[in-house]
Order: C-alpha cells, then sequence, then structure tokens
C-alpha cells in the first residue's frame, strides 16, 4: 500500500504552504528547515548538507547529513527519498526563486518523479507547476491565472488543449519552442492531454493592473 503524501519544503525563496495534512509526511531541505520554523511545521525529515544552513537542528528529527560535493541536489534527494518510499503524490514546496541553476534543477525532478510514477506539483504564492504523460488533465477555470503548456522532456506528442482561448489539436510540442505559454481560460474548465512525452503546465498569476498606467 503507498503512503500519503509527502511535501518537501526546499531552500529556493520562502512561500506559504498551504493544507498541510497530520498524515503528510514532511521533508525539510538545508534552508527549507527554517521555512519549517515559519510555517509552524515540524519535519519528519532533515535532507542537507549543511551549505545554506548551518545552525542547529533538533536532535529528535532524524537527519540525513550529505556532503556538499555531491550528485544530487538536497531536493532532489528528497524527492529519491520520496519515489523509493512508496508516497502517493508529492508537494515540492519553497522551490521558486533563488538561484536559477537550482529552480531549473527542481523542474528536472518533477520529470523524474513523473517517470517514476509519483505524481508531483511544485507549489508557491503565485505559482503552481505540475507535469502530464499519457493521459489528460482538467483544470478549473481560475480568473487570476496564466495557463501555459510546455514541452519539458519531450517532444511531447499529440497535445490536445480544449476550453482554452487557444486551443490545441493533435499537436506537437517541442522543448526549443514555446508555443503554448500564456493561454487563457474560454470555458469552466480547460482540459489538457497528451499521448508520448512529459508536459509541464503552469498557473501563473496574473499581477492587478497598475490604475497609474492603465
Amino acid at each position: 500500500m503507498k503512503q500519503n503524501r509527502c511535501v518537501v519544503i526546499s531552500g529556493g525563496d520562502f512561500s506559504p504552504v498551504p493544507g498541510i495534512s497530520p498524515d503528510d509526511f514532511v521533508i525539510a531541505c538545508d534552508r527549507g528547515y527554517v521555512y519549517c520554523e515559519r510555517l509552524g511545521l515540524r519535519p519528519d525529515l532533515i535532507i542537507s548538507d549543511f551549505d545554506s544552513y548551518t545552525g542547529p537542528v533538533d536532535s529528535e528529527i532524524p537527519l540525513n547529513r550529505f556532503v556538499s560535493e555531491k550528485d544530487d541536489t538536497d531536493t532532489m534527494l528528497a524527492v529519491r527519498y520520496a519515489v523509493e518510499h512508496g508516497f502517493h503524490e508529492l508537494l515540492l514546496c519553497c522551490a521558486l526563486g533563488g538561484r536559477l541553476d537550482h529552480l531549473i534543477a527542481n523542474l528536472q525532478s518533477l520529470v523524474y518523479a513523473q517517470k517514476h510514477g509519483l505524481p508531483a506539483v511544485l507549489l508557491s504564492e503565485d505559482t503552481e507547476i505540475r507535469t502530464l504523460a499519457g493521459g489528460a488533465l482538467r483544470i478549473p477555470r481560475r480568473e487570476d491565472r496564466s495557463l501555459s503548456v510546455f514541452a519539458l522532456d519531450g517532444p511531447c506528442q499529440g497535445v490536445c488543449i480544449t476550453g482554452a482561448k487557444y486551443p490545441l489539436a493533435n499537436a506537437e510540442l517541442l522543448p526549443s519552442f514555446p508555443l503554448g505559454v500564456s493561454n487563457t481560460w474560454a470555458g469552466e474548465e480547460a482540459v489538457i492531454s497528451v499521448e508520448e512525452g512529459i508536459l509541464l503546465i503552469v498557473l501563473s498569476k496574473i499581477p492587478a493592473a497598475d490604475p497609474e498606467n492603465c
């Protein structure tokens, strides 16, 4: 039987984490330990090489300590842990902003999770990112969000988008061209599907218009 959701608190820009359940297994990665304190969360596990956080940690919390000279980021190690321990869902938080190389690595970690059968969502206060492979996803209308679809592991074949202002039918999306960026809703829900490859689906908060510049 698969375990409950794994929530990974990474070390990017801090962001609130809504809807944490007592059944969630929380992993703090490096600076994510400080973020857990800010969020009022007690992690179930700490994974860290202590390069972005060097302070004390609760000795009663299990700690997987790594050297900084390693192949995987702390966040990727947490994703591997979630895959290996049979969690049914992965939520990656505080993983945007900060260093661009780590942000790209975090997006690639979503592909790793998807390829190993673990649905993953990267969530911040103004962005929601998920992957889709070999199936369909229904997304309810969000007036305050744009809807972007990218080929993350591709080429992505048989891409269809309905219920959006700019639909697609049996299209090919390539990692080398951002065809699916910044779509919007045309109906009460958008339906996205793909036959081959892995799509990256991004919901981004649309900034409020500045009255002085209208």
